[in-house]
């Protein structure tokens, strides 16, 4: 035997380990992405269930927020407190939910979805009032995303069946 053929039996034993190898890496690599989504999804899901608690455990703050989504300027100074405090934390939901999905995270329906809900929601002229002053406290590129849906000029229909006039205004300070 010779070297040439030492070589090229060398190469010949390479390519049979190697091929299954990265075969079987490529599996794996496959398999830790989608228990990576799949991950990213319950944690998003868990997030969305703490931010909407506020509205259900508190018949005040809901009142609050549903006279804020109408009018932000129109709110008391604590009511503007507690209506920015949660839109903010409800927009930084939505600001990590549109990361996840550029990075790949998220597939284009789960975004589409939270899209939808986006736009529901920022079409509202207190929450475009809101977004006015706080723009800035997004990322520019979520700014972005967020004015391109305020610009297509949709209709508010979230709450469009809830009779929103007859939430009470409560008495203000003299």
């Amino acid at each position: 035997m010779n070297w040439e053929m030492l070589a090229a039996i060398g190469q010949l034993a390479a390519v049979f380990i190697g091929i299954p190898s990265l075969i079987y890496l490529a599996i794996q690599i496959r398999e830790q992405t989608r228990e990576r989504r799949q991950s990213a999804v319950n944690t998003l899901t868990v997030e969305w269930g703490d931010v909407t608690c506020a509205l259900h455990d508190s018949a005040e703050f809901s009142a609050i927020y549903l006279r804020g989504v109408q009018s932000f300027a129109d709110l008391d100074p604590v009511s503007k407190l507690r209506f920015s405090a949660f839109f903010n934390r409800f927009l930084n939901y939505f600001e990590g939910m549109y990361l996840a999905y550029r990075d790949g995270l998220l597939t284009a329906s789960a975004w589409g979805k939270i899209e939808r809900t986006v736009s529901d929601l920022v079409a509202y002229p207190g929450v475009q009032q809101w977004w006015v002053t706080r723009r800035r406290w997004h990322t520019e590129e979520f700014g972005r995303v967020v004015d391109a849906i305020i610009a297509k000029g949709d209709e508010p229909k979230a709450y469009s069946i809830y009779n929103l006039r007859e939430i009470a205004t409560p008495e203000r300070g003299t």
